[in-house]
């Protein structure tokens, strides 16, 4: 068989370089809410992850709307250096209920963070912009972030197209966390626990048979080598 020449494999690796970046790129360079999904009802913290898609600017402010639709009583930024955030709020029309049974009339509609002189992110670089939230709404199940990223030289990308689904994903789909029920969450952890148990109980129901078969196996043994070593002797008897 004819080997590959060395330019040959080249062009072939090249290739496939070239396509699983055609295929990475788009994916990577979405701003996304990290992690994806969390439980409806609960109080968690999540990061907003935003990639430099530009060669040359830099991004210098991030708008991130939080919808009021399905209202978050409680929201909160955490610092970060070299960027400042500030919070816009809306009254409701309908106040929100609180797990202590306050009203809550006026919820974060908007938090903007804004880089300093020692901030921004430079291309090829990202950041992630965190924040706390909760209770999350039980009435729905996605929160979606509309987003708008500005860049140094006045570019402004809208990540704001919500993902239907059966379709193909927008160019900037906004990003979504999706909510989770509150009783499948605890079935499918459950699940995991049973599991670990019976595998936990196995070993050592399985180490507890076999000792027992091993020392069986032994006494057996011994007794076939006691039988044959009596046989040897009445074999070797002289007779008179």
């Amino acid at each position: 068989m004819r080997s590959l020449s060395t330019r040959h494999l080249a062009g072939v690796a090249g290739l496939a370089t070239v396509t699983l970046l055609a295929v990475a790129s788009p994916a990577f360079a979405h701003v996304t809410v990290q992690p994806g999904a969390a439980q409806q009802g609960e109080y968690t913290a999540v990061s907003f992850r935003v990639p430099d898609e530009s060669d040359t600017a830099a991004t210098t402010k991030l708008e991130v709307s939080v919808p009021t639709d399905h209202p978050i009583a409680s929201v909160a930024t955490q610092p970060l250096p070299g960027w400042k955030a500030t919070v816009e709020t809306t009254k409701l029309a309908t106040p929100v209920k609180t797990d202590d049974g306050d009203s809550i009339t006026e919820v974060v509609s908007k938090i903007t963070w804004v880089a300093d002189a020692t901030g921004s992110i430079r291309p090829g670089q990202f950041q992630e912009f965190r924040i706390s939230l909760g209770a999350l709404p039980t009435d729905t199940e996605r929160v979606v972030f509309k987003t708008l990223q500005t860049y140094d030289d006045g570019s402004v990308v809208r990540w704001i197209d919500e993902t239907k689904a059966g379709q193909p994903e927008p160019a900037h789909p906004a990003p979504t966390l999706t909510l989770t029920k509150a009783d499948a969450a605890g079935a499918a952890a459950a699940v995991p626990k049973a599991a670990d148990s019976a595998e936990a109980a196995a070993p050592a129901s399985s180490d507890g048979t076999a000792r027992t078969l091993g020392i069986v196996g032994i006494a057996i043994g011994a007794a076939g080598v006691l039988t044959g070593v009596l046989g040897r002797r009445r074999g070797a008897a002289p007779t008179k």
